[in-house]
């Protein structure tokens, strides 16, 4: 018993640099080698993943990147997820950002999913790109497309664009999904897009993001929502395509595996240090 409270106070006393080590290494690891970790899918991913499974063949989808930079890591993976599921079951999709930086998301979005779907651009996606008005934007998309873009991120006309035809409003798509990291975004999407217009709609969002969204879902005005990171690796897991969601979850729970660990041995050591000052 002695030694092994010995032992525990040796490593509470641990130079701290080693623990930012250990952090790093539990932190990096995974990221280089893959672990396979359990995911267990939440109703709210479920939703969204069904929602999208029941759009019929060959719709036309629109997707909305409205994030930035600073929010990537959480929801770039899910827009990612969604453009697979889509594409797997034939869709054609639209994209649309409210936000300045979601023309580069997308961007990067469309440049990582063409290596794996070889895509013709306005047969199977059109980029229509961002801008500027928030939720004015969506208001007029839901009442005229054509008022909002008459050319798309490219400069080329909507009416040399064939996936465009027979495409004026949102009432002309079978579904909306929205990655959004805040103003404007998700609520905008709903008050003024897919409640007017009785469009499907599901949504992605940060984690901080999830608990202003829940009512949304729950009133049924969005079909699920996707949170955060660990609601991005569920999608990865669920569509049967891992990505870097599914290694970010496993880096972060080996960094708190070892951060509580370090919790854990540092008040064991401070009760035992407590308990021996005590008795002498």
């Amino acid at each position: 018993m002695r030694f092994l409270e010995d032992m525990i106070l040796k490593l509470g006393s641990v130079d701290r640099r080693f623990i930012f080590l250990l952090i790093g290494l539990a932190v990096l690891i995974p990221l280089l080698r893959p672990v396979d970790l359990p995911i267990k899918e939440t109703p709210t991913t479920r939703k969204v993943y069904d929602a999208i499974e029941a759009i019929p063949s060959n719709s036309k989808v629109l997707m909305s990147f409205d994030y930035g930079p600073s929010t990537k890591p959480e929801i770039h993976p899910m827009t990612l997820g969604v453009m697979r599921q889509l594409l797997r079951d034939d869709h054609q999709i639209y994209i649309t950002c409210l936000w300045p930086d979601g023309l580069y998301m997308a961007l990067d979005a469309l440049e990582e999913i063409n290596q794996e779907f070889d895509l013709t651009e306005y047969e199977d996606y059109v980029l229509l790109g961002f801008r500027p008005g928030n939720e004015a934007i969506v208001k007029g998309l839901a009442s005229d497309l054509r008022k909002v873009y008459t050319v798309d991120s490219k400069g080329t006309m909507l009416e040399d664009i064939p996936m465009m035809e027979g495409i004026n409003n949102l009432k002309d798509f079978q579904f909306i999904f929205t990655g959004s990291a805040g103003y404007p975004g998700t609520f905008e999407w709903v008050q003024y897009g897919g409640d007017p217009t009785g469009v499907p709609l599901s949504s992605g969002t940060t984690s901080i993001q999830v608990n202003e969204v829940m009512p949304y879902v729950q009133s049924g005005q969005i079909k699920g929502v996707l949170a955060g990171m660990p609601g991005a690796a569920e999608y990865e897991s669920m569509i049967s395509r891992p990505g870097i969601a599914i290694q970010g979850m496993a880096a972060q729970s080996f960094a708190h595996l070892v951060i509580v660990l370090f919790i854990v041995l540092g008040n064991l050591a401070y009760f035992i240090t407590e308990r021996r000052e005590r008795k002498y």
